[in-house]
């Protein structure tokens, strides 16, 4: 995939020896914003975002474990063990608090986060994320089928037609491609591992606990994600914002980068007023 920019990949090994890989931009002053990928993706899937977010907000993309060029521990995959890695990382690069992004499955993360440490949430964003898993038909029938049966070397056409399916038609083709060689360094262990994290996961019951601001961002066109899906997110998360974007599909972070762009810019200055 052609950049818009050459992106310095950098790395940090948690207090707990899990390593990880992300890419910092913008003033170190600023309000640090760290965005979370989906399953088997990794920091890339915000390459499309990053180039648009302003200066003034310290944005961190990370990769987390068992994905891209992260390490991949055995165990360890469930949504509160991504955010406990989000926790370590903070401390590492020394972030007393920070605005929370999280993308598809990565909202779990990101609200898991804001749940079990409130006092280092300063604002929650969760884009084309589901309320859960749990009540849908086609996900459950996919772990059932197929993902609870992968096995190591994965085919090609599996990881693209996954791709292809969470992405929609209005992604640009290299930003698809390289998101199939990003999704094609995951072993079968962490993609079976994370979906059932993901598929357990039953954070919905405590989003009542989550004291923060919350924008959540969906397109109407989304296949996975019906309307009445977010709007439970917005009834149960007190004075959260819900924002259409019409015409945009799941992947609405990679379709719409520079109004994601924007609107988390706009987010984070309200917050940081």
């Amino acid at each position: 995939m052609t950049s818009p920019r050459a992106f310095h990949v950098r790395q940090v090994e948690l207090s707990n020896g899990v390593t990880l890989q992300y890419v910092e931009q913008g003033d170190a002053a600023g309000t640090p914003l760290i965005l979370l990928h989906a399953i088997a993706d990794s920091w890339r899937a915000f390459e499309l975002v990053l180039p648009h977010l302003p200066a003034s907000i310290h944005a961190f993309a990370v990769t987390q474990r068992g994905h891209g060029d992260a390490s991949r521990p055995a165990e360890g995959y469930r949504p509160e063990d991504f955010a406990g890695d989000l926790s370590l990382f903070m401390d590492a690069l020394r972030i007393d608090t920070a605005v929370v992004a999280g993308g598809s499955s990565g909202g779990f993360i990101a609200r898991r986060f804001a749940i079990d440490h409130r006092a280092r949430t300063l604002g929650l964003a969760l884009l084309g994320s589901p309320a859960t898993l749990r009540d849908k038909a086609g996900v459950i029938e996919a772990w059932q089928s197929t993902f609870s049966t992968l096995a190591d070397p994965i085919d090609e056409g599996f990881v693209r037609e996954f791709a292809e399916s969470t992405l929609g038609g209005r992604v640009p083709l290299a930003f698809i491609d390289a998101t199939v060689e990003e999704n094609s360094k995951v072993p079968a262990y962490v993609w079976k591992a994370t979906f059932e994290g993901l598929m357990n996961d039953n954070s919905l019951d405590e989003l009542h606990k989550i004291a923060v601001p919350t924008l959540i961002v969906w397109g109407d066109q989304d296949e996975f994600l019906p309307r009445d899906d977010q709007e439970a997110l917005k009834s149960v998360i007190a004075g959260s914002q819900l924002v259409t974007y019409a015409g945009a599909g799941h992947a609405v972070y990679c379709e719409e980068p520079g109004r994601i762009a924007s609107d988390l810019a706009d987010f984070v200055r309200k917050l940081s007023a």
